[in-house]
């Protein structure tokens, strides 16, 4: 047991069952914030649980009792973090925990089977999981909130098996085995029967592939033919970053603010709207300035500090929720101090990695796994270079214009919809650009077998990776199914490179090979 960063082997921690053997010693200053953390987290859990309507949501819904394993999944995410490292990572989680829970109670209080609340239905607009929710920065009134992200994409956060049964249900129902098991487990739910039920009306988009769209069009019947729930479908272009197909784009975006107007009779509020653009500049700011860092040699907020946090304020919040930009203004705060003393996550560095690719959620904290193992550091990854333009946050004539242009930019722009759609620029080029910027010598490239997109391009990532002498690494996964590439599966074909390619020893053997095929 030691304080300092590295000194204690981080895979004896690890058990045949669910939970750790015991708490990481980290100093008594940092094990005493930890610890203080570790309750908060159960108070919320707590004052979550206590409400009637919520304990009736526990036995209703079969995905629910995953969130009894929130406290491991925060545990996992801090594993070897000390000192302003482990804040940036309670910050970050401890908010995204509440602001889960705080979307859990508001679905189950207008679900007409748990809390029924008529009136505060009649504010809700449903959302799809991969929706960019711009579209709500002018309704302040009304609540957006989604479904599949608690049920499936949460859910698969903290317990590596949540989506199993949700995916065995689709494809008993004769869905192919080979669709991408996300948008084949949300339909699970929905085909279940076990979605909330609650909303005036709904907002789905022509996401990220095939599978996605065959997803919503099943989820859409339920919710209007029998639900009694109008939907919107947001088709944003595919070649999002051609200008001639802007103009569509941007009526999409007032054809779909529209349809929430007279579906829920509200009204479009500027001012309101301008307040959330104005926060999703700050953040955008923040997050740019936490990258301009990692592209030095002494990286800041990079891994798991940084892919989880952006994939819910940049594409869930949007703006919305003013307490992440008070965690983002905390962050960057933590990092230049950390960078002034030239701290850093591990105690040795070894390689400078991009991550590449969709990754695997049953393994969402394979970014401080491979830190921690091999002192790969991953400096960013693909979900996570979103959005750098500003967009227009002073109320105007010609900026309340401009505003649909800017909403639609970002609906194009939403998390691995830039990167899979657009053309093989921003799938394949860009990577390579990123790697000089961030003077990286390797990519992490998740192979998402599913994925037919990325796929695709499978020997031309190959190719250029020959060419510009990177060291690549295919990591091949199904996304939300360890049943068929394991834990461990994922582990063993970095462990693999690193050994015959690098001839190196890992930095901590204890994690090389881990028994976690039933922990949380």
């Amino acid at each position: 047991m030691a304080k300092e960063v590295g000194a204690e082997a981080l895979g004896r921690f690890f058990t045949d069952g669910k939970v750790r053997s015991r708490r990481e010693w980290r100093g008594f200053k940092d094990t005493f914030y930890d610890y203080t953390r570790w309750l908060y987290i159960m108070k919320q859990l707590a004052g979550f649980i206590i409400k009637p309507r919520n304990i009736k949501a526990m036995f209703r819904y079969r995905w629910m009792a995953n969130y009894l394993a929130v406290p491991m999944m925060v545990d996992k995410h801090t594993q070897g973090l000390r000192g302003p490292y482990l804040r940036m990572c309670h910050l970050e989680q401890d908010l995204v925990v509440y602001d889960v829970a705080k979307l859990l109670d508001n679905l189950f209080r207008g679900d007409r089977r748990i809390g029924n609340d008529k009136e505060f239905s009649k504010k809700v607009v449903l959302v799809d999981e991969n929706e960019m929710t711009a579209v709500m920065m002018g309704f302040p009134t009304l609540k957006g909130l989604s479904r599949e992200t608690p049920s499936t994409y949460v859910s698969v956060l903290l317990n590596q098996n949540a989506a199993l049964h949700y995916i065995d249900v689709a494809q008993e129902f004769g869905l192919a085995g080979d669709v991408c098991p996300m948008p084949e487990a949300e339909l699970g739910v929905s085909i279940d029967d076990d979605a909330p039920i609650l909303g005036a009306c709904a907002v789905q988009c022509n996401t990220t592939c095939d599978g996605s769209l065959m997803s919503n069009g099943g989820i859409a019947k339920r919710l209007e033919l029998e639900d009694g729930i109008p939907i919107f479908q947001l088709a944003a272009p595919l070649r999002h970053r051609e200008d001639d197909v802007q103009d569509y784009a941007a009526q999409e975006i007032r054809n779909c603010i529209a349809f929430i107007e007279e579906k829920t009779g509200e009204k479009w509020d500027w001012k309101y709207y301008f307040e959330c653009a104005k926060r999703v500049n700050e953040s955008t700011r923040h997050r740019m300035e936490w990258l301009d860092m990692n592209k030095t040699d002494y990286p800041q907020i990079f891994g798991s500090n940084l892919a989880l946090y952006t994939e819910t304020n940049y594409m869930a919040i949007c703006g919305k929720v003013p307490e992440f930009v008070d965690v983002d203004r905390k962050l960057t705060a933590l990092a230049n101090q950390a960078y002034k003393d030239k701290m850093m996550m591990a105690k040795e560095y070894r390689h400078r990695a991009i991550v590449w690719g969709v990754q695997s959620h049953f393994y969402m904290d394979f970014l401080l796994w491979i830190l921690n193992c091999w002192g790969i550091v991953p400096l960013t990854d693909m979900l996570s270079m979103v959005n750098t333009e500003m967009i227009a946050e002073e109320d105007t004539p010609q900026n309340r214009e401009k505003a649909y242009y800017d909403m639609a930019w970002l609906t194009e722009n939403m998390i691995m919809r830039n990167r899979t759609h657009g053309g093989y620029k921003v799938l394949l080029d860009e990577l390579w650009e990123y790697c000089e910027e961030f003077n990286a010598d390797m990519v992490i490239l998740w192979e998402h077998m599913a994925c037919k997109a990325l796929n695709g391009m499978h020997g031309q990532f190959e190719e250029k990776a020959r060419e510009k002498g990177i060291h690549l690494i295919w990591v091949t996964h199904d996304l939300f199914d360890p049943r068929i590439v394991s834990r461990q599966g994922v582990r063993d074909q970095v462990n693999r490179y690193m050994r015959t390619v690098f001839k190196e020893e890992p930095l901590d053997p204890s994690l090389e090979i881990l028994h976690d095929e039933h922990s949380w």
